[in-house]
């Protein structure tokens, strides 16, 4: 039975409408199958007549709370605000509300925010991060609740995976630069317990080889996935006595801090250095000068980690799959031929 604080609202909206109310019923609580147009008309029937359903109420008439969780790294990392746009558009047009945080990449508090949901009994939790207690995804998993990682490549029942092709942008990246002229390069990577920023720099590793260039442990340097790392792990690299004459930075954010901490040294980019960066963010349109980097579009990540959560938790999909999201270089002017010595 439909959920409302007075009975007779739901006969008045199946007058107005023309319709049973059964009918109204599976059209507010999605519980079964009504035709397009018939929903219109029991929505605009809805609509005039000011009815607002009782969410608690539906949720346990239906079995489900309507709330999806996701989880993200750094909301403050420009890249995640796009995600959460997009996952959340998709997810107002299911009706379904979003219970959102971000970990600041520590395990310890992606495990409190999944308690929390848990908690709360969410249909499904999207973690568009890497940071994972694998106790606690069995634990979801044997409450059956559907999943959805990023980066971390785990599949099983009712889980599955958006899978970012990080070792072709990487590549693309280095082929560039190796295509300039430059064959002094250097990489500042994301926190090394992360699975992702471990693909990125073993994809940076590989383009080396690929073009016969040995890597050097000292041109290799851990950021934090923040500007602030960027800036330190760029000035320590500007300390060499040989330093670098080009630069692949795991994300944009560490790019932008990298930029920084090469034009407080008093050098140019790119006719000191070249600098690429990983996401796209749009602020890289926008630095000085604008910044070469790796096309991952974030909100392509979010519609896809929607779609694939939904997927689940309609049972559209029992088995999880893979779900692939493509990047690609854009060239932009920090990149440039090394200088002639």
């Amino acid at each position: 039975m439909i959920d409302c604080p007075n009975p007779m609202n739901i006969a008045e909206i199946a007058r107005r409408a023309n319709v049973s109310t059964a009918t109204v019923s599976r059209t507010l609580n999605q519980s079964g199958p009504v035709k397009a147009a018939t929903a219109r008309k029991v929505w605009r029937a809805v609509t005039e007549l000011n009815y607002y359903p009782n969410s608690h109420a539906r949720a346990l008439v239906s079995g489900r709370s309507r709330l999806i969780g996701l989880i993200v790294s750094d909301i403050s990392n420009p890249f995640f605000p796009e995600l959460i746009e997009a996952f959340q558009s998709l997810a107002a047009e299911k009706q379904y509300d979003i219970l959102l945080t971000s970990t600041d990449y520590l395990t310890e508090r992606m495990t409190e925010c999944l308690r929390r949901m848990l908690e709360r009994k969410v249909d499904g939790v999207a973690m568009m991060t890497s940071e994972m207690d694998l106790s606690l995804i069995k634990e979801l998993g044997k409450r059956n609740v559907p999943i959805v990682f990023m980066d971390v490549g785990q599949m099983g029942p009712r889980m599955s995976h958006v899978a970012i092709d990080y070792g072709n942008g990487v590549r693309q990246a280095v082929d560039h630069l190796v295509g300039l002229g430059h064959r002094h390069i250097a990489f500042i990577t994301g926190p090394l317990d992360l699975h992702s920023a471990r693909t990125r720099r073993q994809a940076f590793l590989d383009g080396l080889r690929h073009h016969g260039l040995t890597p050097e442990r000292k041109m290799i340097r851990e950021g934090m996935h923040t500007a602030e790392g960027g800036e330190q792990a760029m000035a320590a690299l500007l300390r060499l006595a040989k330093p670098p004459t080009a630069v692949v930075c795991s994300n944009d954010w560490t790019a932008i801090g990298a930029l920084h901490a090469t034009h407080a040294a008093g050098r140019r980019v790119p006719e000191d250095l070249s600098i690429v960066g990983f996401d796209d963010i749009p602020l890289t349109r926008y630095t000085h000068p604008p910044l070469t980097t790796v096309r991952m579009t974030a909100s392509d990540v979010g519609s896809t980690a929607f779609t694939a959560l939904f997927r689940l938790i309609s049972q559209e999909a029992v088995e999880g799959d893979v779900y692939q999201i493509p990047t690609r270089l854009v060239i932009r002017s920090s990149t440039a031929r090394p200088r002639r010595k």
